[in-house]
């Protein structure tokens, strides 16, 4: 890469004055992460806005999937990982002992590098969600959470007249679309994307990141990407992660045509990562 990338949507970008208006939704301070004698996450303090995309770009291996598992406590699941500092969502530190992990992971939805869906139905996917939570009363309920799911997803037009067909039968675009809808389901108020598009075709990718830029209105968005012209697309803010430490933040437009540390510059431009 010979020069460093440029923001490609006017979409994706915000004035300063309009975001400082924005609310803090996830606020993060002291972050470490330990697998057994290994710090893999270095003291972090960010900032995350409501009903934005937050980018968080870096080298393989320098803490961004797994600072993102922190906001879900997905790291939990690891015997060796421990995870010290504070995590605050809308307020509330998640790591307190009295928190319900299972109802912090439905306001946390969580969409993974490689579509996967549910051996079931496309219907069974999106609705599972919302059975296991109670959130549906009845059938009818449970179709329009459903469709609307699907809908938001941009996936509805696609599924409808076929919704009792396997979801694994889709193609890897209409798959991730399909997890997004089943994460969206449950009405989270965050979505977590780890590399979402790194399995799909460019066709595919433009549609998941078109779908991103509509999902921000409702939902606060944090994605860990490779590319960096996919985070100068999506995002309005993004963090530079870098051996596990956070080099720096800000808006997108900022770190990709006027960055302030040394070593953004030299990840943008190509010369490290």
């Amino acid at each position: 890469m010979d020069a460093m990338v440029q923001p490609m949507t006017a979409t994706a970008t915000q004035t300063e004055t309009e975001t400082e208006t924005e609310t803090v939704k996830i606020r993060s301070r002291d972050v470490h992460v330990f697998y057994g004698d290994n710090e893999a996450i270095k003291g972090v303090d960010l900032d995350i806005k409501e009903k934005q995309v937050t980018a968080l770009i870096g080298p393989s291996g320098c803490g961004k999937s797994t600072f993102l598992r922190c906001i879900n406590r997905m790291n939990d699941t690891i015997d060796v990982c421990r995870v010290t500092g504070k995590i605050e969502i809308d307020g509330q530190d998640i790591y307190q002992p009295d928190v319900n992990v299972v109802d912090l992971r439905a306001d946390v939805g969580m969409v993974f590098q490689k579509p996967n869906p549910f051996p079931k139905s496309i219907f069974e996917n999106v609705a599972y969600g919302p059975r296991i939570h109670g959130l549906a009363k009845n059938k009818n309920d449970m179709a329009g959470i459903v469709e609307k799911s699907l809908k938001r997803a941009g996936l509805w037009e696609e599924v409808k007249d076929r919704l009792d067909e396997p979801g694994t039968g889709l193609s890897g675009g209409q798959q991730q679309r399909l997890c997004i809808a089943r994460a969206i389901a449950v009405s989270p108020s965050v979505i977590l994307m780890d590399e979402p598009c790194s399995a799909l075709d460019p066709i595919a990718t433009a549609i998941v990141e078109e779908l991103i830029d509509e999902l921000r209105q409702r939902f606060t968005i944090v994605i860990v990407t490779h590319s960096m012209q996919q985070a100068a697309r999506v995002s309005q803010e993004t963090a530079f992660f870098h051996l596990g430490d956070i080099v720096e933040t800000g808006f997108t437009d900022d770190i990709f045509t006027n960055p302030k540390d040394p070593r953004t510059e030299s990840y943008i431009s190509g010369k490290i990562g």
